[in-house]
């Protein structure tokens, strides 16, 4: 991948984002998500190696059931707060934040952490996380990718 392209990534990663606040546009957002799942997304989780191509709808689709299964289990809160696009009606970059690894996900900080999972229609640059992909969310990727 060229450098143009990573910093193309990299530019859209830092852009101006909105915040999905309730679980009742969680779901819309989702629908919105599923009809485009066709649409040359590529999933990314932070701490492994970027993907080279597109998932297939097929993966699209199962990975946004699972996360959302993921979320709901794991994020007790009223609110979701922790799923992120940069655009609510046609969205090209998704960042959704890990409920165990949120620290200071919305607001200022020196040293934000990095999403969980990115969906993007441009190929994704490595972020160069030091952090690797904690076991549980790492088995839990792999079982996803069928690897």
């Amino acid at each position: 991948m060229n450098e143009q392209v990573k910093d193309h990534f990299r530019q859209a990663f830092k852009g101006r984002f909105e915040s999905v606040l309730r679980w009742e546009q969680l779901d819309a957002f989702w629908e919105a998500l599923r009809a485009d799942a066709a649409g040359d997304w590529y999933i990314y989780a932070v701490g492994e190696p970027p993907p080279q191509q597109p998932a297939s709808a097929e993966l699209v689709l199962t990975f946004l059931s699972e996360i959302e299964r993921l979320l709901r289990k794991e994020h007790d809160e009223d609110y979701c707060g922790v799923v992120f696009a940069d655009s609510m009606e046609a969205p090209q970059f998704v960042k959704i934040f890990d409920p165990n690894n949120l620290g200071v996900s919305c607001g200022y900080s020196d040293n934000p952490p990095l999403p969980g999972w990115i969906l993007s229609k441009l190929p994704p640059a490595d972020l160069d996380d030091s952090t690797p992909l904690p076991g549980n969310r790492r088995r839990w990727w792999r079982r996803l990718l069928g690897t």
